[in-house]
């Protein structure tokens, strides 16, 4: 017999059993009409509770009505007041999945790019865990804590809760290391994942773009050696336009490489640079375009200076346009990430920075130079990096750091030894820098010595900051024997003594993205009879608009 017959007769032989049972517990029970309620009409089903006719309650995540519509999704909440746009920003998970256009940008919840960022989970769907993070030696981004109250963005978490705000560049968010030690690494670190300056851990991953464009208007006033007024020279044009690549090399676990092109006054690459890890301490080999050896305020992204420029008097005793550097890098044995060091050495031809792809000469002189050397970093609070941004957009916690070096450089026609100091101070709505630079001259027994100091203050956070800076280029031994002629040999970095000082007022008037500028400045130079074009003294009025991403 086949199980199939077998049950089928079984059932057969059960049913006449359990028909008297429920036939016996059927005459045992009172009916409805002896306990003297209303006969029950057993063709209708039972009543069901009627459900709200409309959505009253907008903001208590329930279906009230229903209508399978939550909250600001039911069209009788469209003209609820905690439904409307605006006032807010779509940058949590609760924001980008309550129906609403929070920033009033026209787009809704996971329509919004605010939305497709690492940190948002509402809005993964399938899309694979890690995107920008690709670069961390974690294979899982932490889940986005809720903002503290008063916060309105997620860049107000950077430096909170356990944050050490240590890890806030492209180079420090990929090289697999957590190097403010707060317990977060790379892409998984507050200041990784929320600050706008930072590109590697946005949501697309791989390669990325960003981008530095500026428009303004300055005014220069220039004034003769009596002091007389001689002539203003007022300008209006796109003032900056720079394109940068940069993000992991393809198949290489903590890599980083960066190519950085400027367009605004003629199309060169001025920087380019590519790092891979060496083991898993921390260590660094570095290929680069030959210039930022001691300072990276010429080599860095013009969107971190909030007075436009960097000191331009500096870079004549800091720099030297080689063709390429190696580098390496990384943490000293015993003292984890609070002493790091590096060593580098770089060579070519030609003059000024990122002479990528061919020599550029200002006269006949085919030359060569090359120069090798090192640097200490000691982060005695918290932790610096020295590509950090010069802007201060929120309250910051405490860091300070100090940096001392030195090289030897071989010029074409001179030969010298330059030696190097700075700090890095930021706390709370202050951020304080200093460089020294000193030099001195085998050849002509000359020694130069130049110093910038710069104070960015904030005064209303996210929406406006001040900034100053103070410095100078002085000879403390004259040039002996410096070769005659019409023009300064090439590699010779004699130039007239000059002290310069600026004032500066930003205004963010599009979170980091989009920024305003206006700049005041004045230089005093030491006069040169065989260069009257070289005022001795110069000011300039600068205002300029930059959006930045």
């Amino acid at each position: 017999m086949t199980r199939t017959r077998l049950l089928l007769t079984l059932t057969v032989l059960a049913f006449p059993f359990v028909a008297m049972r429920a036939s016996a517990q059927s005459s045992d029970a009172p009916t409805p009409e002896e306990l003297g309620a209303a006969p029950v009409v057993t063709s209708s089903p039972p009543p069901v509770a009627q459900s709200a006719a409309q959505e009253r309650m907008c903001e208590d995540g329930q279906d009230d009505d229903g209508d399978g519509m939550i909250d600001c999704a039911d069209a009788d909440c469209f003209d609820a007041a905690n439904c409307q746009a605006g006032g807010a920003e779509e940058r949590t998970d609760r924001a980008c999945s309550d129906w609403i256009d929070n920033d009033a940008d026209g787009a809704t919840d996971c329509d919004d790019s605010d939305c497709q960022s690492e940190h948002i989970r509402a809005c993964r769907g399938s899309w694979r865990s890690g995107g920008g993070a690709s670069t961390s030696t974690s294979s899982e981004v932490q889940d986005f804590p809720e903002l503290p109250e008063g916060a309105t963005s997620a860049e107000d978490l950077i430096g909170q809760g356990g944050d050490a705000q240590g890890e806030q560049s492209d180079q420090t968010c990929s090289d697999g290391v957590d190097n403010d030690n707060d317990g977060r690494t790379d892409c998984n670190d507050f200041g990784c994942r929320f600050d706008p300056d930072v590109s590697v851990c946005q949501a697309q991953p791989g390669v990325r773009f960003s981008v530095v464009g500026g428009v303004g208007g300055s005014l220069q006033i220039n004034h003769a050696q009596d002091g007389s007024y001689v002539s203003n020279i007022p300008e209006a044009r796109i003032t900056l336009l720079q394109l940068r690549a940069l993000g992991p090399i393809p198949f290489i676990q903590n890599s980083f490489f960066l190519i950085q092109l400027r367009a605004d006054e003629q199309l060169r690459v001025n920087f380019m640079m590519f790092r891979v890890p060496i083991g898993t301490t921390g260590h660094y080999f570095n290929l680069n375009s030959g210039s930022g050896l001691l300072t990276a305020a010429f080599v860095m992204s013009a969107a971190n200076y909030p007075l436009l420029t960097p000191p331009f008097y500096v870079g004549n005793i800091a720099e030297q346009g080689n063709g390429f550097a190696v580098e390496v890098g990384g943490p000293l044995p015993e003292l984890g990430s609070v002493l790091n060091y590096r060593v580098f050495a770089a060579a070519g031809s030609g003059q000024g920075t990122g002479n990528v792809g061919g020599r550029f000469f200002s006269s006949d002189d085919r030359n060569f130079a090359w120069t090798g050397g090192g640097q200490l970093l000691l982060d005695a609070v918290g932790r610096t990096d020295r590509f950090d941004s010069l802007f201060v957009y929120n309250p910051n916690p405490l860091s300070l750091q100090f940096t001392a070096g030195a090289r030897y450089d071989q010029r074409p026609n001179e030969r010298g030894i330059l030696w190097q100091a700075g700090f890095f101070f930021r706390y709370w709505h202050v951020l304080l820098r200093g460089d020294y630079f000193g030099r001195y001259v085998m050849d002509y027994n000359a020694m130069n010595t130049a110093f910038n100091v710069s104070l960015s203050f904030l005064l209303i956070p996210r929406v406006l900051m001040a900034a100053a800076d103070f410095g100078g280029l002085y000879r403390n031994a004259p040039y002996q024997n410096l070769p005659s002629g019409d023009r300064t040999p090439t590699g010779v970095t004699y130039q007239p003594e000059q002290t310069n000082w600026r004032l500066g007022l930003t205004w963010f008037f599009w979170r980091r993205t989009g920024i305003a500028s206006l700049v005041y400045g004045e230089t005093y130079r030491e006069y040169d009879p065989s260069n009257p074009l070289r005022f001795p003294t110069e000011r300039l009025v600068q205002l300029e608009a930059r959006f930045r991403f």
